[in-house]
């Protein structure tokens, strides 16, 4: 009898991890398969309060949407993909749909990522994917350095923009956002406290 060997792509193997593991983020970042666990309260309570925050600021009168975990397809890799923890996307994005719930990175304003145990796919290769997707804003509530950074203007691949904010502090958002708003490096790192 002939044995039939089948080798799993990186794409199925996602697929798989994605059904196998509830909860868990999977991603392909330049090629390789990260999974991620699910997020503690902290963690959580930052991306609630950026809701509000991005709510109070008018975010969809001036026509932007704030999502958690939208998929974004990434130039980086064939099969590459990404699951930003929070995105300003452009109102229409629905229009930019690639394929399996990821979308075209010409709609996204923003990505914010903030850091679990994955700290270094997210100021390692998520700086390079998002510059190479040519994300306007990337910005990172990085809780193992205690500081947020902001990456802004990606050109042929790179940011051209790294600045760190400390607690106490306030990053405000570019103008490439879409919006003005502020947002407090203690909530981003701590979560809404109030």
């Amino acid at each position: 009898m002939a044995v039939i060997q089948h080798e799993t792509t990186i794409a199925e193997a996602a697929d798989r991890l994605s059904r196998e593991l509830p909860g868990h983020r999977v991603e392909i970042l330049q090629g390789r398969l990260t999974v991620t666990p699910p997020a503690d309260g902290a963690h959580a309570e930052s991306l609630t309060w950026l809701t509000e925050e991005f709510f109070t600021a008018g975010a969809r009168q001036a026509g932007l949407r704030y999502l958690q975990a939208i998929g974004l397809w990434l130039p980086s890799g064939p099969d590459d993909f990404a699951v930003p923890d929070f995105s300003i996307v452009d109102a229409d994005f629905r229009d930019a749909h690639v394929e399996k719930n990821c979308y075209a990175p010409h709609v996204f304003r923003m990505v914010l990522e903030v850091t679990s145990s994955n700290w270094a796919d997210d100021l390692g290769p998520k700086v390079d994917c998002y510059a190479q997707a040519g994300i306007p804003v990337y910005l990172v509530a990085d809780r193992r350095h205690d500081e947020a950074v902001l990456y802004t203007d990606p050109r042929a691949g790179e940011y051209r923009s790294r600045k760190s904010f400390k607690r106490g502090m306030s990053v405000p958002l570019p103008e490439q956002v879409g919006l003005r708003l502020e947002l407090s490096v203690d909530r981003l790192l701590d979560g809404d406290e109030g």
